[in-house]
């Protein structure tokens, strides 16, 4: 039996909107010691902080809005494959969050007294608040910062990468990770863990996600014993930066300028395309959804009629200088800086990895197969179907985070922390293995993202997935028993050996889903099963047996 090097009654892994709010929301509820970790810095990692643009929520205004009509549109986006019941928690957790941001002092744009709105596509009305076109999501992850560190219960620990999450009995029992500036394993105790890690878009070459946000909590659940879900919808971002090259700017920061100002998608013939895909867009209005449009995009890439760089021209030319400026503001300079004059020329896009509408399958109460096991933000599965409506992300980031840390203190009120642990040491001594020396990991997972991006895209194949289906169980077969080399301070080798071990099996995962659902839904378009079929109306769910990967429908 191992003792715990800490304990704690509610473990947050990830610190992002999600889990901050987790932590925050487990300390009002009661829990007196709340380890909030990270493997970067506390706040300043995962989707939130990157998030430029709008939060939908439907706050009391003069549209009329309220939660059933954002529900409405929530669950048209998600194709029919959306739980209702966490789809709802969405919707109205999420004014109460939004609101409490607010005091919070968040700085969302007003219009007077009221929060100042815009009207994003897939929505019936304008819904999205927003702090400025930019700074939507580093402002949310400051007004949390700054609340975390007025609780002196939460304990914030950065630079841990966790490896593994102990179970005992059946229950979730704490976790072992590698503590990144010593090298060395550490062994925390807690009666409720909550996975709040983000999604899983840094499996593909071209994403817009940071650097640890490669699947790692999906991986942690699936050895933990808890299910996925619709793992097989991946959302690409239709219009994120192709060219010329942008130095410093964010690849997905043309989307609110696009439906700001009318921005055009055009085809090398200097077609406006989008109409013909979408009828919606004949009103002028920017009202596409995302997986209409990234489809949109690549068949006329696959036609023969891309920009030059493989994308689609996003034309501004048409407005004039004095409205770019306007909504643009010190954005126009950072673009000329980079050699771009909007005024002149068009921009080529195309889509990228930008969001997983999949994850861990999870009550409304975020409660997890696992007892003592909860999930937060995209890291859950099932709110959003096969395509997550525009202006959901953050606000299900925050809602779910609040929701998981209220079920974690409740749990850790009714079941005390563990004195020793025996299913410690086997983590601990896989962080602190000595590996054969030498190996590349960081290669293996470049060659992961290059399978994943090359057929397990927005477009798919039963040929390519299969083919990826092999390359991945030939990659799993390769990884090496432990990671290499001898443990020492901010060994990345060995911190890319455990992400690969965390990877390979979620980039199973999407790709068994992808080839088992043989039809196109939502972000999932499979060109050798171009229709929506009904019979398809069905979630899968997956879970780790006998070491394998095993699959079963469930109905929506």
């Amino acid at each position: 039996m191992t003792a715990p090097d800490l304990s704690a009654d509610v473990v947050v892994i990830g610190a992002g909107g999600a889990g901050m709010y987790a932590a925050i929301e487990a300390v009002r509820c009661g829990a007196r010691q709340v380890l909030l970790l990270d493997r970067s810095l506390i706040g300043r990692g995962g989707a939130t902080v990157m998030a430029q643009m709008t939060v939908a929520a439907a706050t009391p205004d003069r549209h009329g809005d309220n939660a059933e009509h954002h529900l409405r549109d929530t669950l048209a986006a998600g194709r029919g494959l959306c739980d209702p019941r966490l789809a709802a928690l969405l919707c109205e957790a999420g004014v109460e969050c939004i609101l409490e941001m607010d005091a919070w002092k968040v700085g969302w744009a007003r219009d007077g007294t009221a929060l100042r709105k815009v009207q994003a596509p897939g929505h019936d009305r304008p819904r999205c608040v927003y702090v400025d076109v930019l700074n939507t999501g580093p402002a949310v992850s400051k007004a949390l910062r700054a609340q975390v560190q007025r609780v002196p219960e939460i304990r914030r620990i950065g630079d841990l990468l966790v490896t593994d999450i102990l179970v005992e009995d059946g229950e979730a029992a704490g976790v072992v990770g590698l503590d990144i500036p010593r090298g060395c394993a550490v062994t925390i105790a807690a009666p409720a863990v909550i996975i709040a890690t983000g999604g899983l878009t840094r499996l593909y070459a071209r994403n817009s996600a940071s650097a640890n946000m490669g699947g790692d909590g999906y991986g942690l659940a699936l050895r933990a014993g808890a299910e996925l879900q619709d793992m097989e919808f991946v959302q690409f971002f239709p219009i994120g930066h192709l060219a010329p090259r942008l130095i410093g700017m964010d690849p997905i920061m043309w989307d609110p300028f696009r439906y700001k100002l009318g921005g055009r998608l055009l085809n090398a013939r200097g077609e406006d395309f989008l109409a013909r895909h979408d009828s919606a867009e004949q009103s002028g209005r920017y009202t596409t959804t995302r997986d209409v449009a990234t489809q949109s995009i690549l068949e006329e890439v696959a036609a023969g009629r891309g920009s030059p760089s493989g994308g689609a021209w996003l034309s501004f030319r048409h407005v004039p200088e004095a409205k770019l400026r306007e909504a643009f503001g010190p954005v126009i300079d950072r673009l000329a800086a980079n050699g771009i004059d909007l005024t002149r020329q068009d921009v080529e896009v195309t889509p990228i990895a930008h969001y997983h509408m999949g994850g861990i399958r999870a009550t409304p109460r975020m409660e997890t197969a696992v007892p003592g096991l909860f999930a937060a933000g995209e890291a859950v599965g099932g709110a959003n179907g096969a395509n997550r409506l525009s202006g959901n992300a953050i606000t299900e980031a925050l809602a779910f985070g609040r929701e998981a840390g209220r079920s974690a203190a409740a749990r850790a009120a009714s079941v005390p922390s563990r004195t020793a642990l025996g299913s410690a040491a086997a983590a601990r001594d896989l962080v602190e293995a000595q590996g054969r020396p030498g190996g590349n990991p960081a290669a293996a997972v470049e060659a992961l993202q290059q399978v994943m991006t090359r057929d397990v895209g927005p477009m798919r194949a039963s040929s390519g997935l299969a083919r990826a289906e092999a390359e991945l169980a030939a990659m799993a077969a390769a990884l090496d028993e432990a990671p290499p080399g001898v443990p020492a301070p901010h060994d990345m080798a060995r911190i890319d050996w455990f992400d690969l071990r965390q990877c390979l099996p979620v980039a199973q995962a999407v790709v068994q889903a992808a080839l088992a659902r043989t039809e196109s839904r939502g972000a999932h378009q499979r060109t050798d099963h171009a229709e929506t079929d009904p019979t398809w109306q069905v979630n899968q769910v997956q879970r780790l047996a006998g070491g394998a990967l095993a699959l079963a429908k469930v109905a929506a």
